[in-house]
């Protein structure tokens, strides 16, 4: 993660141009609808800087017949002309605004939603390790709040701050050929503002840093009790959680009141000096007119010019609070697109072959952190259609070895190889959607039986999700469910028993027809005939399959082909099931499997 933070509005801006490379690839989809933005966007400015003179005419013909009626005519045509030209110059300004603001405002949505399916697919590609260091709910507020508000600042802060920010660089330079001594009144306001707003804008980005942070906190603890809430009724935990989460509410708003009170502070200090730069520029501007430096008219237009050139203070007072909240968003979203996944595709990287299901292990080695190895010198051979079962005490690197087969982590040292290919020479997807996975924490999504069981296989036909089904033992509970395959299961499948769930992932794993099956503590947890039922459903599953079976159930062991006892992170014996228990007793009486 980065170390910078945005502490200023600069960086703040700094941190929004972080996000700007992930942008990038997506502003040639847009280029149609941001050309006519921005051709809409000088044509408004264009009006803008348009608008005042049908009025100066009008005052300057007024004063210069002195109100009489010896030339009437001209001025009644002249005040038509005026009028007409002061309705046309606004109806194409507000047509101009219009088309801006939608093509840009839709342009910068566009993108930005797209950015978010980036940073979706992002996380699903992130290790593991990642993932279990994060907290949920900081990162479903990365993807779904920070985005929201970085959407939110583009149409309601930058575009009008962007436009009257422009507008105020024509007027300056309009005013300047009027009369370059008024010009130059405006402009020794602008330093002034500047001084007082910058350490206003400084607590102002700091304190709405502090209040992403909070709400990504806030995030993180409501969706951990939330999908804990087993747990937390079990344990009367209510009233804690409860207290936890008003602690982080109460930061939270504390946070955003401090960050509004400040913006409400730098907008009447701006509406203060608006006030008296513009009596300052009246009061000038008034002499010289009266002393003949300039017409009334012209008078009317730096006025009007001024009213508009304070346009972009007071939006920069109104919006500071937005953009810093934007910058921290970006910084935050910036932060974890460059966090880069450690399994990818190598240069070259080539498809697999369909799998048979040899494994070698050669020599392998595996740290998570520096230092500390959690396998070590592992040199296996697991012929096609074995099953073998993984047995040792809990921690001793079991799911590790499982692990790196479905190339869910790559070894620290050494190779693993299916059918004598080396899994890092192939794509990580056709590795991965050739192995099935049956684990102790079965997790069905919320949608339907039938989407459950075909996840990832769209096209699967429903003679082949009912054949899943009946190889699993499902299909029967499964018509018993009011509508059947279409019945929607609850988030996490909570609405069906741990049985169920696990034979609906049976069914699952049974779709992909994989070489290779993975089982780990499938059936931990479950009661002795829903047990019994799972086993059978695992039993044709794993039929003339290679399958490692992480278990520690005695029964589910000695029906497997071969038993590798690892500890520490090495393998202690290999061989039959009954040979290998038996030695394993006599060298330790109390071990226990993991």
């Amino acid at each position: 993660m980065s170390r910078h933070r945005p502490t200023t509005l600069r960086d703040s801006v700094s941190g929004i141009r972080r996000l700007a490379p992930y942008l990038r690839p997506h502003l040639a989809a847009e280029r149609r609808l941001l050309a006519i933005g921005s051709v809409a966007f000088f044509a408004e400015v264009g009006m803008r800087l348009l608008e005042p003179w049908p009025l100066k005419y009008v005052i300057d013909g007024i004063v210069k017949t002195g109100g009489g009626t010896s030339s009437g005519t001209d001025v009644s045509t002249m005040l038509v002309v005026a009028c007409l030209a002061l309705v046309g110059f606004t109806t194409m300004r507000a047509t101009a605004s219009y088309v801006n603001t939608l093509t840009l405002a839709l342009a910068g949505n566009r993108i930005l939603s797209r950015v978010r399916a980036d940073v979706y697919a992002h996380l699903n590609k992130l290790p593991l390790t990642f993932h279990d260091r994060t907290r949920t709910g900081d990162l479903v507020t990365r993807v779904t709040s920070d985005i929201g508000r970085l959407k939110d600042v583009a149409v309601t802060a930058a575009l009008p701050l962007a436009g009257n920010t422009l507008t105020l660089v024509g007027m300056l330079v309009v005013v300047t050929i009027i009369d370059w001594k008024l010009a130059l009144v405006i402009l020794l306001v602008f330093p002034a503002f500047l001084l007082s707003t910058l350490h206003m804008t400084r607590r102002i980005t700091t304190v709405s840093r502090t209040q992403r942070r909070a709400d990504g906190a806030l995030a993180s603890l409501a969706t951990e009790t939330l999908s804990s809430m087993r747990v937390v009724q079990s344990y009367s935990l209510e009233r804690l959680m409860q207290q936890r989460f008003g602690e982080g509410n109460a930061k939270s708003l504390k946070s955003g009141a401090k960050a509004t009170k400040l913006s409400a502070g730098l907008e009447r200090k701006t509406d203060l000096l608006v006030g008296l730069a513009t009596a300052l520029v009246l009061y000038v501007g008034a002499r010289r007119a009266l002393a003949g430096a300039l017409t009334a008219g012209e008078l009317v237009v730096f006025l009007t010019y001024l009213k508009a050139a304070f346009k972009p203070m007071r939006d920069l007072a109104k919006y500071t609070g937005r953009i810093a909240q934007a910058g921290a968003s970006a910084e935050r979203i910036a932060d974890l697109l460059q966090v880069r996944p450690d399994i990818v595709d190598a240069p070259g990287a080539r498809p697999a072959d369909p799998f048979k299901g040899e494994i070698e292990f050669r020599d392998v080695w595996l740290a998570y952190e520096p230092g500390r190895m959690v396998l070590r010198n592992i040199s296996l051979h697991i012929p096609a259609g074995q099953r073998v079962a993984l047995v040792g005490p809990s921690g001793a690197g079991k799911s590790s070895l499982a692990m790196l087969v479905s190339r869910l982590g790559d070894p620290t040292q050494g190779e693993i190889r299916i059918d004598g290919q080396d899994l890092r020479d192939l794509t990580v997807d056709s590795v991965r959607t050739q192995l099935a996975v049956v684990l102790q924490e079965t997790l069905l999504f919320a949608t339907t039986i039938r989407d459950n069981i075909a996840h990832g296989l769209p096209d699967t036909s429903e003679e082949e999700i009912v054949a899943a089904a009946r190889l699993a033992g499902a299909h029967d509970f499964i018509m018993r469910l009011p509508s059947g395959y279409d019945t929607i299961v609850g988030e996490r499948g909570a609405t069906l028993s741990g049985g169920e769930r696990q034979r609906i992932a049976i069914a699952r794993a049974a779709m992909r027809d994989a070489a290779v099956v993975i089982l780990d503590e499938a059936m931990t947890g479950l009661d002795q005939q829903t047990e019994r039922e799972v086993y059978a459903a695992l039993e044709r599953l794993t039929s003339d399959r290679t399958t490692l079976l992480i278990t520690h159930d005695l029964d589910a062991v000695l029906g497997c082909d071969r038993v590798i006892w690892i500890d520490r992170g090495t393998v202690l014996d290999d061989g039959v099931p009954g040979e290998v228990l038996s030695r394993q007793a006599r060298n330790v009486p109390d071990v226990q499997l993991g």
